[in-house]
């Protein structure tokens, strides 16, 4: 597409991806993670009257969010994610009903007046194709309103968070291209913001009314500076790399037992690049269904919280700092004292 500037993995082959009820995503048993799903639902709620109306959510997860919605609005709810998992949410809404399939053209007869997509976009390669088909599902009801949420690549970038790339994310967005993206595929940008300590992107849309004057206020980034973000990760990060297995190396030749905490893909990417193996004795995960299972690629045991009583753990690498005070709240009621080391940019 003209002027739609793409940064994807070349590589990627979504024949190697399956995504089932076995994947577990959520990040619904964090109480941090949980005050700002339930902010933000409530802001969507008021700013876009979201009473009585219909929403659509692709790639719902367990259907966290999109319950949420419904019960702040009084809204009826259609789901899609072939990762949902029917019962695994109490108390949900009887409004809300969920299609354990991935969204595409055959569902585009679902109508909604609120679409919302969060942290789905990224794994889509071809998402021009894809904000087309969510354009053109809308059709001709224009105040529908759409909001997707994504990782914010240039907060990565400048960052040089390694830890946040990683094979499933097949596309990366910056505000600016992700505002393109939308004004190519014939959205007008309302409102575009960074949340949750500048980790994401939210982008908020309408069907955009006369295309030849949509868009006229979006700001787009340099190109020449996003270039420049990427050399200096291309240059940096290395660096990064070395410190944190150094560091890391040095705790394990001191005889002190290492756990990360967090045993979702920025866990998964931290051990594969850094190539650890003995020197971390356990990843820690709060979601009770992940216990007893392994991290992939490095093989490493995921337990809850509770294990760590026969363990004790000198050291604790955080995987988002976000979760540093609820973790340290979490150990502290274990009536554990490690030192926490949580990942930060640069």
């Amino acid at each position: 597409m003209p002027g739609l500037r793409v940064y994807f993995n070349t590589v990627f082959d979504s024949s190697v991806l399956a995504y089932s009820e076995e994947c577990e995503e959520t990040q619904g048993y964090s109480n941090t993670f949980n005050a700002f799903h339930r902010k933000l639902a409530a802001d969507l709620v008021e700013r876009h009257d979201l009473h009585e109306k219909n929403i659509i959510e692709i790639g719902c997860g367990k259907g966290e969010f999109l319950n949420l919605l419904c019960d702040l609005g009084n809204n009826h709810g259609v789901g899609f994610d072939p990762a949902y998992v029917p019962g695994r949410l109490e108390n949900m809404n009887s409004n809300v009903s969920f299609i354990q399939d991935y969204y595409s053209e055959k569902y585009s007869d679902y109508k909604a007046d609120f679409i919302c997509c969060k942290m789905t976009l990224e794994h889509i390669p071809n998402v021009f194709e894809f904000i087309s088909l969510v354009r053109r599902s809308i059709g001709d009801q224009l105040d529908t309103t759409v909001m997707f949420q994504v990782p914010d690549a240039r907060r990565v970038l400048q960052d040089l968070a390694f830890w946040d790339i990683y094979y499933e994310h097949c596309s990366y967005f910056s505000a600016g291209s992700l505002a393109k993206l939308f004004a190519n595929a014939g959205f007008e940008v309302l409102r575009l913001v960074n949340v949750y300590d500048n980790q994401y992107l939210i982008i908020e849309a309408k069907p955009a009314r006369e295309s030849a004057s949509a868009n006229q206020n979006v700001t787009y980034e340099n190109v020449d500076d996003l270039a420049k973000d990427v050399a200096h990760f291309e240059k940096s990060s290395p660096l990064v790399i070395h410190e944190w297995l150094k560091k890391i190396q040095d705790l394990h030749n001191k005889g002190e037992k290492i756990i990360i905490w967090g045993g979702g893909s920025k866990g998964v990417a931290f051990l594969v690049t850094l190539k650890l193996l003995n020197e971390i004795g356990r990843v820690v995960d709060i979601n009770p269904h992940k216990d007893g299972t392994f991290m992939a690629g490095s093989g490493h045991l995921v337990v809850t919280p509770d294990k760590l009583l026969d363990y004790k753990p000198d050291a604790v690498v955080i995987m988002n700092p976000v979760y540093e005070e609820e973790i340290r709240s979490e150990l502290l009621s274990l009536g554990l004292h490690p030192t926490l080391l949580p990942l930060a940019g640069q």
